[in-house]
């Protein structure tokens, strides 16, 4: 493939653990991370920033090449790192799986160190409900419903603008 490009594709990932259940605890979580982590670097052209998140979902800002399909990029992260995860605590069971769907969100390079320093400040962003709604959404139909209701809270109570 042609590296005759420049690019600065930076992405905020995001998705769930299935059902929203906890699985990221402590003993899955730094395996999830280090699969993940290793999953990008051998990606041709991917770099890795950062990885974090909570119990319940995972946040990675990652850089890619434009000759990289996002949708397979992820699909092969989320497979490869609950195979990972479960191949390496072997106790003949799942005990990480992702739930479907993810949530993506180009960022300019400018806005790099903030998005890092997000990721690393999940807890806490979590715990003082000071949480970016764009970067936790991970379908369609949660953003549709924001704007939906962002709409209807700016609209003037006797009548249309």
């Amino acid at each position: 493939m042609s590296r005759n490009y420049y690019s600065e594709i930076n992405l905020h990932l995001v998705w769930h653990t299935k059902s929203s259940l906890p699985l990221l605890t402590p003993e899955v979580e730094p395996l999830a991370r280090r699969f993940l982590k290793k999953r990008i670097i051998e990606t041709p052209g991917a770099f890795v920033h950062e990885i974090g998140g909570i119990e319940t979902h995972v946040h990675l800002a990652v850089t890619i090449p434009p000759t990289l399909l996002v949708s397979e990029f992820i699909g092969k992260l989320k497979g490869g790192s609950s195979h990972d995860v479960n191949q390496a605590l072997a106790r003949g069971r799942k005990v990480l799986e992702w739930q479907t769907g993810y949530g993506v969100v180009s960022f300019g390079t400018r806005d790099l160190r903030w998005v890092i320093d997000y990721i690393r400040n999940q807890r806490e962003h979590h715990a003082r409900g000071t949480t970016h709604e764009r970067l936790e959404w991970i379908t369609q139909e949660e953003s549709a419903v924001e704007v939906a209701q962002a709409g209807a809270a700016r609209r003037p109570v006797n009548g249309p603008e």
